[in-house]
């Protein structure tokens, strides 16, 4: 594992999280912490919709990416019992997803 470095005045960390956490609890957890945090609060998205036509809420990135690898079933159920089948299968679906983005349609 990695350590995670100290934040500092000149180099805080932050932490993303969507309206799901937008409680209490989490605003003080991630202040203990030592976190900045990014947090899109419940009405704010709605809020932003209203002022500005044509702009449209986007999925996350990572959310989009996990959905396209759930429809690899052999990912999705885990049938490989080593970790580097697992490993294998989970690139080369990686490549998979990545040549059919940069098809023409």
């Amino acid at each position: 594992m990695v350590a995670r470095p100290e934040p500092t005045e000149k180099r805080p960390q932050g932490l993303c999280l969507d309206k799901g956490y937008d409680y209490d609890e989490v605003r003080d957890l991630a202040q203990e912490f030592g976190f900045t945090l990014h947090l899109r609060t419940r009405g704010e998205e709605i809020a932003a919709l209203r002022q500005e036509a044509g702009w449209r809420a986007r999925r996350w990135v990572v959310e989009r990416a996990h959905s396209w690898l759930n429809r690899f079933r052999r990912l999705l159920i885990r049938w490989e019992k080593l970790p580097h089948n697992y490993l294998a299968m989970l690139h080369l679906a990686c490549a998979l997803i990545t040549w059919r983005q940069r098809l023409p349609a």
